[in-house]
């Protein structure tokens, strides 16, 4: 199975969702079901915070969960996504402080959800290498492939954020 884009050939994860951390999950809209037929991953109430960078029609959550959408692409950020990023993670910190259970979601669960779970980790102490090493052990090695995500987080996300802006 292949994600969206092109290169490289990457194969759907094994599961819906991964917990990284007690309270934060990280997932995405499918997954290889124990058949190795792609299955989809549907959100009902599992989660008290649904955070979504890719929405697709019929994916949950349930009616009552709280969700925000906020798409972005597997690709270069213009400020204002960069931005977005950044509430998403503080949104996610804050419902985590508050006992909250948190999922962060994208199409397979790889890259752009990886961008805002380890920004999460970053605003809580880790480093940006921490996050990224912490996120692959928990979901898989293609976790955060994207060569860009990783700049932005080594670079920070403010940084990244105002020199995307300076280049706008």
């Amino acid at each position: 199975m292949r994600t969206r884009r092109k290169q490289p050939d990457v194969p759907a994860p094994d599961s819906p969702w991964s917990e990284i951390v007690p309270g934060l999950w990280m997932g995405g809209h499918e997954f290889r079901g124990r058949s190795g037929e792609r299955e989809f991953a549907v959100v009902h109430h599992e989660f008290d915070l649904v955070l979504t960078l890719l929405r697709l029609p019929g994916h949950g959550p349930d009616e009552g969960i709280e969700h925000h959408v906020w798409p972005i692409p597997d690709g270069p950020l213009d400020g204002t996504q960069i931005a977005g990023v950044m509430r998403l993670a503080q949104a996610a910190d804050d419902a985590m402080e508050e006992g909250r259970r948190v999922l962060v979601r994208c199409y397979h669960g790889y890259n752009r959800s990886g961008l805002v779970v380890a920004h999460a980790l970053v605003r809580a102490g880790h480093t940006a290498d921490e996050a990224i090493g912490l996120i692959r052990s928990r979901r898989g090695p293609w976790a955060l492939h994207n060569e860009l995500f990783l700049e932005y987080l080594r670079a920070g996300l403010g940084t990244a954020r105002l020199l995307e802006e300076l280049a706008e």
